[in-house]
């Protein structure tokens, strides 16, 4: 059986009981949802390497293998990634908590300073520490609200055994298994 895509009509919904969201009740609400945390990271033109925090990550494809983060439209990764056509993902271990608040830091200028990176096919930098790690090229991207959601085609990866590091309700957690 084909089904076919559906096209982007309004649907008429049934009147809801709960009270409008605002972007506050919004994040409230689906920080309910763990989600593991990651370092998406790309090449600027000038060859600055640069990366930001990213716990919306999502894996999308089997075949071709894809995988989509979402980034705010104001990062400077956001420019970055949209520039050098590539990004890599680093998933990061329970351990490493102060790298993930490093990335999402807006005021330090050298986020990549003292921290072990390596390059792989498509020259964005991949955390050497990572738990796991991806290396995409562009595939496409979509704007969604104030943030454009990358899909990337994924050339290379890795992973390693131990504990991954999560985020759930505005913190870092770990898990136990």
């Amino acid at each position: 059986m084909s089904v076919g895509l559906a096209s982007r009509t309004k649907v008429e919904t049934p009147i809801r009981r709960g009270k409008p969201l605002d972007s506050s009740e919004f994040r409230r609400i689906l920080g309910h949802w763990v989600t593991g945390v990651g370092v998406v990271s790309a090449r600027s033109p000038d060859g600055r390497p640069c990366g930001l925090t990213a716990n919306a990550v999502s894996s999308l494809s089997l075949v071709p293998p894809l995988v989509l983060v979402c980034v705010e439209h104001v990062s400077d990764t956001h420019a970055c990634i949209l520039s050098a056509r590539a990004f890599a993902l680093s998933m990061l271990r329970q351990d490493q908590e102060r790298l993930a608040r490093r990335f999402a830091a807006y005021d330090i200028e050298e986020k990549f300073e003292g921290v072990a990176f390596r390059e792989e096919l498509t020259g964005s930098p991949v955390l050497e520490d990572a738990l796991a790690w991806l290396d995409c090229r562009l595939w496409a991207a979509y704007e969604g609200g104030d943030h454009t959601i990358f899909v990337g085609e994924i050339l290379a990866g890795d992973a390693r055994e131990g504990t991954p590091l999560a985020y759930y309700r505005s913190g870092f957690a770990g898990l136990t298994l």
